[in-house]
């Protein structure tokens, strides 16, 4: 990055802390200083300012319209960080309530401008942390920093491939991790038979911190310095190794910052070492093991996030042993000990689980919605009582998502309009919203056809950087959108393809399909994108058929398929379609939280009734497919959601979208939308969620821990 003027010497804090990604005074200031550059490096400050030449931040120096900007979002920059007695979380905490809450994550979805995420999991993490930095919870992330990230899409007839790109690291908004010494933080990791170096990022989200840990470093030989490159890449003895990294590195690196957690949160089972190198520390401490693993489980939380079993990393046994072997060397038992924690029957024999691990040694344990904990306790209660006749509950924390960062900067201006300036401060009150239904269809539905017209621009745009950046053939230009129809009611499917998803449910039947969308009178479209994972090849083939449907002519150009789905097109989307569609087989889908995105922004639901939708749907706030087969036909079932999905679009979708008055006001259309944003956007944010976790599995930890200091020192 240039030197920058003394007037601004600020510039640079302010593009590595992304905390501007979720506030329009911080985005403003990059705008202002150069709109066309801020666009042209897809909204990274970093690359932007590192762009720039002296001369131009010169004039920046003295521009006043700049000057303003940026002095309004450093003044509000310095006032979110300051933490004492400032905001939620100091309020109603005591100094029991102000140690770190180190919170573990395979991935953090941020901002684009940091491709270190793959899909829902990270998209939670990242929305966690930014409500944790809004709260004032004292947390700490820790995940890698992977020097490729996921894969970038590109789609032809023959289907997905993937693309890797190796992150600059000079225009990613990342810095070295620093000791109290200054030196660059380092840690070392015994993987099987050899030591490992990992180094520490850091990015700064306001009041959140993320430790990001990454092995491309030259003195680790050339296979260990590509553990960390990819996300969920490799083999089973490069997950496990991944997976040892993100553990027991992680807890070392906060050890080498003097960061002490009162309490470990571990999301998904991929950062169940944590464990380990805890248990590791106590039994060198002199604890016995019995002692050491209760002192663990007091301090540790578990939120798995899926139902599915391939969902949870296991491992062969003998596998596992020998990559561990040196943390118990001359403590047999405690390693055999360790290894009884995670053993579990899959049904094709004993596996060390990840899932079982977590279970073993957290001492609270959550799934992230009601139906999913439901599921959750019929899996696994079973295993878990096996650990301790006392052990608790499993329960369920619904996922929520961060409404700054995912409303559209149209949708609230129209909410300060109508709630007031202060709405962002009480959105997770819902009796607040009852207001909103007061809302003129005028104005919501001047936002709403704003917002569709914004995702249309933006098709067409990424339609043609593929016709003259790529030098796509005319199939996948065609297969981007450019034939949709700005009137047609468009309807979106983004999200991970895999076959428990259903991404083809609605094409069961493709001649009823066709009649619904080339009505002459009543339009219909849908939009599709997502990725599948490079090895899940059941996923990778509908995803091709469904982009084969997006060129069939018999479909009459209203089928898209937007190709490399990542946060900057999922905001596109989850604001400007008009009706967001799911279809997860039941009882397959832990949350999701897309819908949730959509739903705030005016764009119902249409969706099964599982995740969170089974919760959230009301009768009058969307649309619940429901095709009346619950026996065990697969085949059956997906007929009958097929053919509840269609009559709902005919019979109730399609003609109140299309019912419109003298002025082109869709009325019965908009309360619908606003009986959405009602009763989603309160009760589905992430500021609701870290509440019910702050409450329900940080606190009480905290105040146990505050009780053991007490009476040792009676």
């Amino acid at each position: 990055m240039p030197p920058l003027p003394e007037r601004i010497g600020r510039l640079g804090e302010l593009a590595y802390d992304l905390w501007w990604v979720w506030h329009q005074s911080g985005r403003q200031v990059f705008r202002v200083l150069d709109y066309r550059r801020w666009r042209l490096t897809s909204h990274n400050p970093v690359r932007m300012l590192r762009s720039m030449s002296r001369e131009r931040l010169e004039r920046a120096a003295t521009d006043h319209a700049f000057l303003a900007a940026y002095d309004a979002a450093l003044a509000e920059l310095d006032a979110h960080r300051a933490v004492a007695d400032q905001s939620w979380w100091t309020e109603r905490s005591d100094e029991a309530g102000r140690q770190p809450i180190a919170y573990f994550s395979a991935e953090f979805a941020v901002h684009q401008s940091l491709p270190i995420y793959a899909g829902g999991l990270g998209v939670l993490a990242g929305d966690h942390s930014k409500e944790a930095s809004d709260l004032g919870l004292p947390l700490v992330g820790v995940g890698f920093m992977y020097p490729q990230g996921y894969f970038h899409q590109q789609m032809s007839e023959q289907g997905q491939h993937e693309v890797y790109e190796t992150l600059n690291w000079a225009d990613a908004p990342v810095q070295l991790a620093r000791t109290s010494t200054d030196e660059p933080c380092v840690v070392e990791v015994e993987v099987e038979n050899r030591t490992l170096l990992v180094r520490v990022w850091r990015v700064q989200l306001g009041r959140v911190t993320l430790y990001l840990l990454d092995t491309h470093i030259d003195d680790n030989a050339p296979p260990d310095r590509e553990l960390s490159a990819r996300l969920y890449g490799g083999n089973h003895e490069t997950r496990l190794r991944q997976e040892i990294i993100l553990g027991v590195g992680g807890v070392r690196a906060l050890r080498a910052f003097g960061v002490a957690p009162a309490v470990w949160h571990l999301n998904e089972g991929h950062a169940a070492f944590v464990a380990l190198e805890r248990l590791r520390e106590a039994v060198s401490r002199g604890e016995p093991f019995d002692g050491a693993l209760a002192g663990v489980r007091d301090t540790t939380i578990f939120t798995t996030h899926t139902p599915v079993p391939a969902g949870h990393d296991a491992f062969p046994t003998d596998l596992v042993e020998r990559h561990v072997s040196r943390y118990w060397e001359g403590w047999a038992d405690h390693m055999e000990r360790f290894l009884s924690l995670g053993r579990h029957d899959q049904g094709g024999g004993p596996v060390f689980s990840m899932t079982a691990l977590a279970l073993q040694i957290a001492g609270r344990v959550n799934g992230v919605s009601r139906r999913h904990g439901d599921v959750t306790r019929l899996m696994w209660t079973a295993h878990r009582r096996t650990m301790a006749s006392d052990s608790a509950p499993i329960t369920a924390i619904t996922n929520g998502v961060h409404v700054a960062s995912w409303v559209a900067s149209d949708m609230a201006k129209l909410f300060e309009r109508r709630l007031g300036a202060n709405w962002l401060d009480r959105h997770d009150d819902p009796p607040f919203w009852e207001r909103f239904l007061d809302t003129p269809d005028e104005d919501l539905w001047e936002v709403r056809q704003a917002l569709r017209g914004y995702l249309f621009s933006f098709l067409r745009e990424r339609a043609r950087l593929l016709w003259t950046e790529q030098h796509a053939n005319a199939a996948r230009v065609a297969a981007a959108g450019v034939l949709l129809d700005p009137n047609a009611l468009t309807i979106g499917y983004a999200r991970r393809f895999t076959s428990y998803k259903r991404p083809e449910l609605v094409f069961q039947d493709e001649d009823r399909l066709a009649r619904i969308l080339n009505s002459t009178s009543q339009p219909v479209q849908i939009v599709f994108a997502g990725k599948s994972h490079p090895a899940d090849f059941p996923g990778k083939e509908h995803l091709q058929r469904v982009f084969a449907r997006a060129l069939d002519p018999r479909f009459g150009g209203r089928i898209a398929f937007l190709e490399d789905y990542d946060l900057h097109v999922a905001h596109f989307l989850v604001q400007g379609c008009d009706v967001w569609l799911n279809t997860p087989r039941e009882p397959l889908e832990a949350s999701g939280t897309s819908g949730m995105k959509a739903a705030m922004n005016g764009v119902p639901h249409l969706s099964t009734g599982d995740g969170w939708w089974a919760e959230g749907y009301t009768g009058a706030n969307g649309w619940l497919i429901r095709g009346e087969e619950n026996g065990g036909d697969v085949t059956a079932v997906d007929a009958a959601d097929a053919r509840s999905l269609y009559r709902l679009l005919e019979e109730s979708v399609v003609p109140t979208f299309f019912d419109r008055d003298a002025y082109g006001i869709p009325r019965r259309w908009l309360r619908l939308v606003k009986e959405s944003v009602r009763t989603i956007l309160p009760h589905f944010s992430a500021r609701r969620m870290v509440k019910q976790y702050a409450g329900e599995m940080y606190r009480p930890p905290m105040l146990e821990a505050a009780k053991r200091v007490d009476h040792s020192s009676e």
